[in-house]
């Protein structure tokens, strides 16, 4: 129910992704009244079983007050059949703080997990990277900063395949003495101390679409930052080249001409191709759609949920929290 589009645009989007996959099926949670003449025009009735929700959380809902009226509502309803096991994940275009929040409620943290941490596909010249967190947590120190590392490396691995990814620290310079403390002492941490992940260095911002490494750490405000300057810069980008190619006459036919490379460039510049971040660190599998998601984004989203519920992320986000805690680091230890 949640996101700018409601019901429309996830229903559609379910549709999408059924045409592709019939593997999955589904539990829809809100009113019924709203979602069945959906389901029928997509003829996609057979797949779903909707569970009643007359309540919405609203988008301009404070955290604090989504929670104190979460039951009964369609976004606690889809994290409770995470928890008991009805669904193998969940997936919300719907209030990220409330989201947040009654994930952690509902599903608790991982042993190990301070915060739990958001994700989101980056696309880069080597082709996608991770980077977390992106909106989840206004800060972080150290701990948490390495903590955000292994999670980040167990989720590419689960994503990409990559048997060994590649971790670097956001900041702003490669020199090692440069950026607040925190980003010091995690860079220390990963470099002196076996933590199991491949520690690349720092990064800088526009190392993360050159495909540097395979997982940038950040905190959560200078994420999603990052993220939501990237996506500006992607439409300016689209915008400057459809501008470009019907200007004239000249530039139509040469636009028709080129129409195949247009259209794949279209398709690296749509953020409908990755829309969809984790919540990583939690008892289950959920993922946030971006709330202005069109059909095919959420059918992203969908599927990135799906995949991950058949990998073992889960398992190797806890080894490597494990292996973490065996250290013993606190920034206070790292000289």
């Amino acid at each position: 129910m949640g996101g700018d589009a409601g019901p429309e645009v996830v229903v559609e989007g379910l549709g999408l992704f059924c045409k592709q996959r019939a593997d999955v099926d589904f539990i829809l949670h809100g009113q019924p009244e709203r979602i069945e003449p959906l389901l029928r025009q997509h003829k996609l009735s057979h797949r779903c079983t909707i569970i009643d929700h007359p309540d919405v959380v609203s988008m301009s809902a404070k955290p604090s007050s989504a929670l104190r009226k979460a039951r009964g509502t369609s976004m606690w309803g889809m994290i409770e059949s995470v928890k008991q096991g009805d669904a193998v994940a969940g997936v919300s275009a719907g209030n990220t703080g409330a989201l947040m929040a009654m994930s952690m409620l509902a599903l608790r943290k991982m042993p190990g997990v301070h915060r739990p941490a958001m994700t989101a596909l980056w696309p880069t010249l080597e082709g996608r990277s991770v980077v977390l967190d992106v909106g989840a947590n206004l800060d972080a120190d150290a701990d948490q900063l390495v903590e955000f590392a292994v999670m980040g490396e167990a989720y590419a691995r689960a994503v990409f395949g990559i048997e060994r990814p590649t971790v670097g620290l956001l900041n702003i310079g490669a020199e090692d003495e440069k950026g607040p403390d925190a980003i010091k002492f995690a860079g220390e941490i990963m470099r002196t101390r076996d933590t199991g992940i491949d520690f690349y260095g720092y990064v800088e911002g526009n190392d993360i679409s050159m495909g540097v490494v395979d997982v940038v750490v950040t905190d959560g405000f200078t994420g999603n930052v990052a993220l939501k300057t990237a996506e500006g810069t992607a439409r300016l980008v689209s915008r400057y080249v459809r501008e470009a190619l019907t200007s004239s006459l000249l530039s139509k036919a040469g636009a028709a001409l080129a129409s195949s490379g247009i259209r794949d460039l279209r398709t690296k510049l749509n953020p409908s191709s990755v829309n969809g971040g984790v919540l990583l660190g939690l008892n289950g599998v959920v993922v946030k759609s971006h709330g202005g998601a069109d059909a095919e984004g959420y059918a992203t989203a969908v599927k990135l949920a799906a995949d991950l519920a058949n990998s073992h992320y889960m398992e190797e986000v806890s080894a490597g929290l494990k292996r973490v805690s065996r250290l013993g680091i606190t920034p206070e230890t790292v000289e």
